[in-house]
Parts: structure tokens; sequence; C-alpha cells
């Protein structure tokens, strides 16, 4: 093993986190309390840019858009793949090059596509995706002329949980046995430049191949496109590449990955590009969450936390595993016990699941791990509950990236009673 990978190995586990320290975050800002080392993001970037060099990378932003992470990836080079126009919106505000910056819309709201065509007014560099002939047309109706790139869907879906894999959902793109068809016609309208498809989110292992086969078809759509006179600047192929959540589950081998990926690509004149975005800060970010009720029951002890379904909700929504760990417990000698990990809210779906830990006791801090795609931005305030705050480091510097939310924060939008 090289000094490289010993120092930037492929995955995070949650024992590499240093208790004390995450101790330390907590008892200065409370709990629930996200946590995300810059570090580790560029860290993972750099392999990621390592083994594909000759690949635009662009960071699938849904992922996590605090901007200290915009601000440090786009500092590595990294471009950023937008999901919305409040996305687009914050992407650029953040400082990131709207040349870097792709807007890509899926059944986008009248309001969306009023905000991004303004945007493009200001920065003619930034690229639109569309993934309905109905899309290229609102966009016309509203004066844009600029450039676009053509969400393909090529049949071929796959990833974590079915409610991820987009590659086969009717709901992304445009049949691929039309797209040639249809950016021939759109090019009389805008500037085309490149086409897109993604597979789906958290792909490893056995779903490799169904990657490799999505990349093969847009590869002959490549060549089929170019054959007609058609330039594109790139074939962009997605991202959902996966992380292992489990303690026992490998990580994901990129080389590898990224080899198939050029191979079954083929033969283009177009340049590839690829949207990481779990990959590049999941192992970056743990939750901080404090046990508060301890019950013995029948069936199980039931473990009562602070964090729940409104602060981290993969569980609830994906059936998703996340390893916990007792940093109450590094110094002392606790038995294992069987729990179940339970948030505050009152649905049966508010459950981490069942762990193995050593035996908690209230006021035990908990650290979940792999949170750092997918937790801040999918948090909510059902149950009128402040979403928590977040902390970034960097080196030996800790500072708070978003405050803890209140009570006034989530009734600051209502309306007075009009008597």
């Amino acid at each position: 093993m090289s000094a490289e990978q010993v120092r930037n190995p492929p995955v995070r586990r949650l024992a590499d986190w240093s208790a004390s320290r995450l101790r330390g975050l907590a008892d200065e800002h409370g709990t629930p309390l996200y946590v995300l080392d810059l570090d580790r993001v560029r860290e993972n970037y750099r392999r990621m840019a390592d083994a594909f060099p000759e690949a635009e990378i662009y960071y699938a932003g849904k992922a996590n858009t605090a901007r200290p992470v915009l601000q440090a990836l786009a500092d590595e080079g990294a471009g950023v793949e937008c999901a919305s126009a409040g996305e687009l919106a914050r992407v650029l505000d953040a400082g990131v090059e709207a040349s870097r910056v792709h807007y890509t819309a899926v059944n986008p709201p009248a309001r969306d596509l009023d905000i991004a065509v303004q945007l493009a007014d200001d920065h003619p560099e930034l690229t639109v995706t569309a993934g309905a002939e109905d899309t290229l047309d609102r966009l016309a109706e509203r004066g844009y002329s600029g450039r676009i790139c053509l969400r393909v869907n090529p049949g071929v879906g796959a990833g974590h949980h079915e409610k991820v894999a987009t590659g086969a959902d009717a709901k992304f793109g445009v049949p691929d046995n039309r797209a040639a068809d249809l950016l021939e016609d759109a090019a009389e309208r805008f500037s085309v430049v490149g086409i897109h498809a993604h597979a789906g989110s958290g792909i490893s292992g056995d779903d490799l191949s169904a990657h490799r086969e999505l990349v093969g078809r847009m590869g002959e759509l490549a060549r089929e496109v170019e054959s007609r006179g058609l330039g594109l600047e790139f074939v962009d192929v997605g991202g959902g590449f996966g992380v292992p959540y489990r303690s026992d589950e490998d990580p994901l081998d990129l080389d590898a990955v990224a080899s198939a990926t050029r191979e079954a690509l083929g033969d283009i004149s177009a340049d590839l590009a690829v949207e990481p975005g779990r990959y590049l800060v999941a192992d970056a970010g743990v939750l901080l969450t404090e046990v508060n009720t301890v019950k013995e029951t029948p069936e199980s002890v039931v473990v009562g936390v602070g964090a729940g379904m409104t602060t981290l909700a993969r569980p609830a929504i994906y059936d998703a595993h996340h390893e916990i760990r007792n940093l109450s417990a590094e110094d002392a000698t606790r038995p294992d016990r069987e729990v179940t990990v339970a948030g505050p809210v009152c649905e049966s779906g508010d459950s981490f699941g069942d762990y193995w830990l050593p035996d908690p006791a209230r006021r035990d801090l908990l650290a979940v791990g792999n949170a750092g795609a997918y937790g801040y931005e999918m948090a909510s305030q059902y149950n009128s509950r402040p979403r928590p705050a977040s902390v970034v480091l960097s080196g030996d510097e800790a500072r708070l990236a978003r405050r803890r939310e209140t009570i006034a924060d989530v009734t600051a939008v209502e309306l007075e009673e009009q008597r």
C-alpha cells in the first residue's frame, strides 16, 4: 500500500473519527449536530480526479449544499450540478464559476425556469440540462437560446433503493431512440453542448454492470449525434458512485470503475463528464445526538435520542443503514447489548434500527456515521422541529456553518390571522 493510500484511504470508517474532538464539539454547540470534515471532502475529490484524470467532474450538489463544501470543491477544480433553481442560485452565490455549473431540470416548475433563465442572462456560460421536449419549448418561450444539454433515458437503472434508480424511470430524460432527432431540432434554437444520463444513486457491486451498460449506450448515442454533424463538448454519464454504509462492506474500486467507464464509452470526440455526489461527502460527515431515554420492553431495549427522521431521513425513507458509535462508552467497560435506536417523532418509522452498542445510558453521546450526504439536505421541520446546527472542520479549525434553528425560525413565515 502506497503512502498516499495510507493517508487517503478509499473509505473513512466511523471508528476513525476522534471521539474526544466530537465530544468537545457537542459540548460547545449542542446536539443534534452535523459535523463535516472539509479535509476529507478534498481527499475524496482528489481520489476521484486521479481515477478520472481526463474527465470533467461536476459535484452533485444536492448531496450537501453547505457553502463551505461548495467552495472547497470549487477550489479543488470541481464543477457543480444543480437539481433546482435554489441550488443554482446558491452555487453561483458561493462563487462557483458559471462555466463550471450545470442546471439539471427535472419537470421544472415555471418559477424555477424563470429564475434559471434570469441567471443565465447574467451568466451565459452556465449550461441548462433539459429532460423533456416540453422543457426545451418552455425555455425558448422565455427567450433562452443558450447552452443546452439533453438528458437521455437509456432504459438502464440501478441504485441502493428502487426509489433512486433513475436511469430507467420514465420521469427522467427523453427516450434514447428519440434523442438524436430532438438534438437536431434543438440545435436550431439553442447551443447544444452535451448529452446526459444517470443510472441511479449509491451504485456499487452488481449494479456496476448497469452503469457500464448505460455508459455504452451513451457512447453509441454520441457517435450517432456526431455523425449528423453536431459537435458535442461533453457526454455526462452521471454519478451515483456508492459508499459502504456498513462496516463490513468493501469500498468501491474506483480505479476499476473509471477504467470500465472509459472502455464502455468508446471512441468519441466529446469529453467525458461524471457527477459524484455522496462519494465526495458521505464519509466526511457524522451526526451527533444525545440519548434521552432508555426503556426496557418485553421485545427490546429502546434507546431514545434527540435526532430522528426530521434530522436524518434516509433510514425512514430508504430503510438505510448508518453505523452508530457510543462516544461516551469509549473509556469505560460496558457490555454490548442489542438496542433499538429511535427518534422523537411520533411515527413508527422514526427509527435508526437495531444495533449492538456498549450499554447506553441517558446523556450518552452517539455518533451516526456516513451522514455527510443527504443528511442536512433532507432535514425537515415536521412536528415543528427546528433543524440542527452544522459545524465544518478544516485542519485544527472548527467553525459553525449553519446555526441551530429555533421555534421562532419555524414559525417566521406564518402570517398573522387577519381579523
